[in-house]
């Protein structure tokens, strides 16, 4: 079977894409034929050795994926050949096929696609998690989403509507804002212009949002310390502008507010009873159609390269995708 493979850090151009050994299910485990893998920030810092947990070399990237399953490993009961799944694996989705602990898998329900199943578990997982466990969103309050049209900020736009709050945007384009605004957002701003918080207080009344979901830190995280209402909470997801922000943490006193970090991958692991509570909701939301993931673009294997340098350059709007068993999306 065909795999890319990671054999030293670096960039997308330095992998490779050969033939590999065809996993085998261990105990617990099913095998999966991949139809989709989603990509994920994650990937370019694991491919470059700058992620906090690194895989051993060769690894393949690759998160979250669906598929199919071909057979099934001593123990596992809830699934069997030919059903249809989704979930996380940390990393080795850009393979044809991978043998995954079935505890991580869930069902693909018949009205999502395998593109759009692959983009759930990650996403919306990290999204609902921060909003409900980590923010305590409550209905009724202001949300502010940063990087609105990444993968992750689609989710968190969907879900901050679907919990109730008011929800405010924020991207670096209008043909991004579009997308967030399709995808439900009450107001819009566009942060290219360097106006963050004026914008932010300009629409709530010069209070500021009560709960703010960024995930390109950068030098727009003081500016979201600038714009978080009192006792409000500042959702610390990742770093897509590159730099990790060294907060001014006299703002943080002055608004009593809170800097909540969000590792999702470390806590659905510890909570995995409490993470599935939370995925039956998100799986109730689609279901309800107060969600739906947005693919942006699919590539068949052999393009993992330009797929994870459009996710790099922040050129991606909603999840990119990559087909390593091809056919039906």
């Amino acid at each position: 079977m065909k795999a890319v493979l990671c054999k030293a850090y670096g960039a997308p151009g330095d992998l490779v894409l050969e033939e590999v050994a065809e996993p085998v299910p261990g105990e617990g485990e099913a095998l999966l034929e991949v139809k989709a893998a989603a990509l994920n920030f994650p990937d370019v810092l694991m491919i470059a050795g700058k992620y906090q947990s690194q895989p051993p070399f060769p690894f393949s990237p690759g998160g979250e994926i669906a598929g199919t399953v071909l057979e099934v490993g001593a123990g596992v009961t809830e699934f069997a050949p030919g059903d249809k799944v989704f979930g996380g694996v940390g990393h080795g989705g850009f393979a044809e096929r991978v043998a995954v602990a079935a505890r991580n898998l869930q069902p693909v329900p018949e009205s999502m696609s395998f593109a759009e199943a692959s983009g759930i578990s990650t996403t919306y997982g990290t999204s609902y998690y921060a909003l409900k466990q980590r923010a305590a969103l409550q209905p009724g309050e202001t949300l502010l989403v940063l990087g609105a049209a990444g993968g992750v900020g689609i989710a968190a736009v969907q879900l901050g509507k679907a919990m109730g709050a008011r929800v405010i945007a924020a991207a670096s384009s209008e043909q991004k804002l579009a997308v967030a605004k399709d995808s439900g957002a009450d107001e819009l701003i566009d942060y290219s212009d360097g106006q963050l918080k004026d914008k932010v207080k300009a629409l709530t009344g010069g209070k500021g949002a009560d709960v703010i979901y960024d995930p390109v830190g950068g030098a727009l995280f003081e500016q979201c310390l600038r714009a978080i209402n009192w006792y409000g909470r500042i959702l610390v997801i990742g770093f897509a502008a590159g730099d990790i922000p060294r907060a001014p943490i006299n703002l943080i006193l002055l608004k009593s507010c809170q800097v909540v970090g969000v590792f999702y991958g470390a806590w659905s692991a510890r909570a995995r009873d409490e993470n599935r509570a939370n995925f039956r909701d998100i799986l109730a939301f689609h279901e309800a159609g107060r969600i739906k993931p947005v693919v942006g673009a699919i590539h068949p294997l052999e393009n993992y390269a330009q797929a994870l340098n459009d996710l790099a350059q922040r050129r991606a709007i909603g999840k990119i995708v990559v087909t390593p068993g091809g056919g039906e999306q």
